[in-house]
């Protein structure tokens, strides 16, 4: 990964840490891995016996290839009952809703969480114009809910997918991390403050109910613990695609062939201001959704470093011009109040501007 990306760590031969990390896959027993997943598994089931539950573990999900091949493995190779929570997407997109109805059929139970229109597009446009990042809220949100609603049901098991500061590079607060997620580190790397913080003279405490994380006593009290994924498998975002065709032929893919600002055509089919998001790490970063997908794959070896330069450089740049008018009305700006707010996120270190009064990139790969 780019040495731009927040919080990536390099070791003395220039080799990041999500490198680092991928190596660790390919010396990784997975045999006992999975072993150890078995017998979690296990004490889920007695626990759950034990104490009549209906539900054996909630899964944060969006109706994507990870969230729900996480589903599909829990109940059908596992056996587990799990309850599906998805945090409404700002502006739903009806290839990802068509999915997460696919994926009912087969038998889940879910529950969707809507906060209020017009407190999530305020926010949107508020962490756009601050931070160039329209979706601030949205994250704290969909960390919040699922743990939010394990805790009314009192179910103690929540399965996230990936450990992101290890697979994309950043910083890792401790190894135990890597198999359990430790709440600090959702707040300081995920969500960056407290929703607490957003209060103002048109949002009040209530409003922002849907976005604040519970307290840890409660979740202590339930004594709740949430494991990634990634941890007991080895994790591949094409592998995860494979899977869920597989299980589930109906599942659609970006009928445009692959989506704005990358080369494949199965991510961020839920959300129409995912898109927006990537382009502005762009803008902050100098790096696309392009780089990130491609060095996921090269980690993983599913593609060779020579192909990716051309697909970063192919791609990276590109304007989220799909759904970008509804987009901008939902954030209820006009077209020269956008291009003021991507300038004033514009990393100066990173990027120059040309003669012909154009940006470019100070270094590209």
């Amino acid at each position: 990964m780019p040495d731009s990306r927040p919080r990536i760590v390099f070791n003395n031969k220039g080799i990041c840490n999500a490198c680092l990390n991928s190596e660790k896959k390919f010396i990784t027993d997975w045999k006992k891995r999975e072993q150890e997943f078995v017998e979690l598994i296990e004490n889920i089931k007695k626990n759950s016996t034990k104490n009549n539950l209906y539900y054996d573990c909630v899964v944060p999900w969006s109706g994507g290839k990870d969230s729900s091949c996480i589903a599909l493995k829990l109940k059908f190779e596992y056996n587990l009952n799990p309850l599906l929570v998805t945090f409404s997407p700002l502006i739903e997109n009806s290839c990802g809703t068509y999915n997460r109805h696919e994926l009912l059929k087969m038998g889940f139970d879910s529950i969707l969480v809507q906060p209020s229109q017009i407190t999530s597009k305020k926010l949107a446009k508020r962490f756009f114009i601050e931070r160039g990042d329209p979706k601030v809220a949205w994250n704290a949100g969909i960390n919040a809910a699922p743990v939010r609603i394990a805790l009314n049901y009192n179910i103690p098991y929540v399965f996230y997918a990936e450990h992101g500061e290890s697979e994309y590079g950043g910083l890792v607060l401790s190894e135990e991390n890597l198999k359990q997620r430790d709440t600090r580190e959702v707040i300081e790397h995920q969500i960056g403050d407290f929703p607490e913080n957003w209060i103002s003279k048109d949002i009040s405490k209530k409003d922002l109910a849907p976005y604040v994380y519970p307290d840890e006593s409660k979740i202590s009290e339930v004594k709740l613990k949430a494991y990634y994924f990634s941890y007991f498998f080895k994790w591949s975002m094409l592998d995860n695609f494979n899977y869920v065709k597989n299980k589930m032929p109906s599942f659609k893919t970006n009928p445009n062939k692959r989506t704005r600002g990358t080369f494949t055509d199965f991510d961020s089919l839920d959300d129409k201001v995912d898109c927006l998001y990537y382009y502005m790490q762009y803008i902050k970063f100098g790096f696309g959704r392009a780089t990130r997908d491609s060095c996921r794959m090269i980690q993983n070896n599913q593609m060779e470093r020579s192909e990716a330069i051309i697909l970063a450089r192919k791609y990276d740049s590109e304007f989220p011009e799909d759904d970008f008018d509804e987009v901008l009305k939902y954030l209820d700006i006009n077209m020269d109040e956008f291009n003021e707010i991507v300038d004033k996120h514009r990393n100066n270190e990173i990027w120059k501007s040309s003669v012909n009064n154009k940006w470019e990139l100070i270094n590209t790969i």
